[in-house]
This record gives structure tokens, C-alpha cells and sequence, in this order.
């Protein structure tokens, strides 16, 4: 049987890649189901453990608050509680294909979903069910970028798949959107995204993956097949930190 190159992921989505096409807010539920079933499918048939942590871009954003004049710590529980809607937009879509899923929120909130415990999830995630973080790491001042990088280490994932949206498919020297002279780099180290503010993920987060040597496979989570292929170690993205490993 084909195995993934992992045995445990933390799979990162932004809030954006939820969004409705047409306006960029909201959750398109179609993207939603497409996710969720490639997601199950990887984990049946590639016998990885999955674990999710998603943002809130798409309902609220805490920094976008912030520059309206909102109290930033305000803010930022605004965006953790948004992240727990498309959290729950996912575990339906999970649970629609038969996949037991949970999902364990940064706050607590009991009715809606189990707080966050770490030996728990990793008990889930052996008992053959995904599981989604939301409510970021439940601190203001901090992205879900640095949640998926905690997590990932406090439940033993051997690597972060950062699945990017609008026809991104990896870290390019310059915004391929804005510089047609920008070139996709399938490898790169933390330092060299550090030194060069190339953006993958924000400081803290890729500063806290190079100290506990967590790969990042960044790829176009959009794309058919794109899940099973970054989990098979296909060159279809950009791999950070493997030149530290060399």
C-alpha cells in the first residue's frame, strides 16, 4: 500500500481559502466539501494522522480590526471566534463523508467543541479521527500561523503542510501577482526566509519551526490532489527548512 512520507501532519488553512470566490468573505461550501474530502481520502488511504488548525480571515480579521481603531486584544478574540465557525464548517463537511473529527478550541466553550488538551488529540488522532484546532493558541497578539507551529510540536507532527489559496502554489522570491520577475523556490531554509522576509509564514512561527525543526511544505491547497501529493513528497510546492536538515 502507498504510505505517506508522514506519519503525523498538522495541516495549516487560511480563512481566505474558505472564502466565497465571488467576494472574498463568507464560507463557500463547496470549497469546504473539497477539502474535507480530500482530506479523508489521504487519511484512509495513506494512513496519515491529521490534524487541522484553520484562521478566521474570511469572517473577521483581528489585525484589519486593529488599523480600524478596535482595541487589538479585542480584536484578536473576535478572530479567534471566527476561526471556530469555519473550524465547525469543516468538522460537518468531515462528518458528511463519514470521518470522526473533533474539534478542540484555545477557549473554552463546552457546548460547541472540546477544550484544548494535548495528550487528548494526540489519543484522537491514534484513534484514527482529524482534528481541528481553533481559537488560535487563545492569546491575543498571536497568528494562527504560530498556532499551527505550536501545535504541530506539542502533539509530535513531523511536519506542517501550509496550504496557500489564489493560484499560489509555493514562496516565490517576490509576489508573483505583483513582480513578473519573481521566482518560485522549491527550497529554502528558515534563515533565508528570515533574512530575505520572504512570506510564508510570520516570524514567530517560522522562528519557532527552525528551533524545533519542523518542516514547512508550502502548496496550493486549491488544487485537486494537491493534499495527497505534498503528503507523497512530490515536488509540487516549496519545502522550507530542508536545507537545514542537509
Amino acid at each position: 500500500m502507498t504510505k505517506s512520507a508522514y506519519r503525523r501532519v498538522v495541516l495549516k488553512l487560511s480563512g481566505e481559502a474558505f472564502a466565497d470566490t465571488s467576494t472574498g468573505f463568507g464560507i463557500d461550501s463547496a470549497i469546504v466539501t473539497q477539502i474535507a474530502e480530500e482530506i479523508v481520502e489521504v487519511h484512509r488511504e495513506l494512513e496519515v494522522e491529521i490534524a487541522v488548525v484553520v484562521g478566521g480571515g474570511n469572517i473577521f480579521r483581528g489585525m484589519a480590526g486593529a488599523t480600524r481603531g478596535m482595541d487589538r486584544a479585542r480584536a484578536d478574540y473576535m478572530g479567534m471566534l471566527a476561526t471556530v465557525i469555519n473550524a465547525l464548517a469543516l468538522q460537518d463537511a468531515l462528518e458528511k463523508c463519514d470521518q470522526p473529527t473533533r474539534v478542540q478550541t484555545a477557549i473554552t466553550m463546552a457546548q460547541v467543541a472540546e477544550s484544548y488538551i494535548p495528550l487528548r488529540a494526540q489519543r484522537h488522532l491514534e484513534k484514527g479521527r482529524v482534528v481541528i484546532f481553533a481559537a488560535g493558541t487563545g492569546n491575543p497578539f498571536f497568528t494562527t500561523d504560530t498556532t499551527a507551529a505550536l501545535r504541530a510540536a506539542e502533539i509530535g507532527a513531523e511536519a506542517i503542510l501550509k496550504g496557500t489559496h489564489s493560484g499560489i502554489d509555493g514562496v516565490y522570491s517576490a509576489d508573483p501577482r505583483l513582480d513578473a520577475n519573481a521566482v518560485k523556490l522549491s527550497e529554502v531554509s528558515f534563515l533565508e526566509v528570515l533574512n530575505r522576509g520572504l512570506k510564508v509564514m510570520d516570524s514567530t512561527a517560522i522562528t519557532f519551526c527552525m528551533d524545533n525543526e519542523l518542516p514547512i511544505i508550502v502548496f496550493d491547497v486549491l488544487k485537486p490532489g494537491n493534499i495527497r501529493r505534498a503528503l507523497m513528497g512530490e515536488p509540487i510546492g516549496t519545502v522550507v527548512g530542508a536545507k537545514e536538515s542537509e
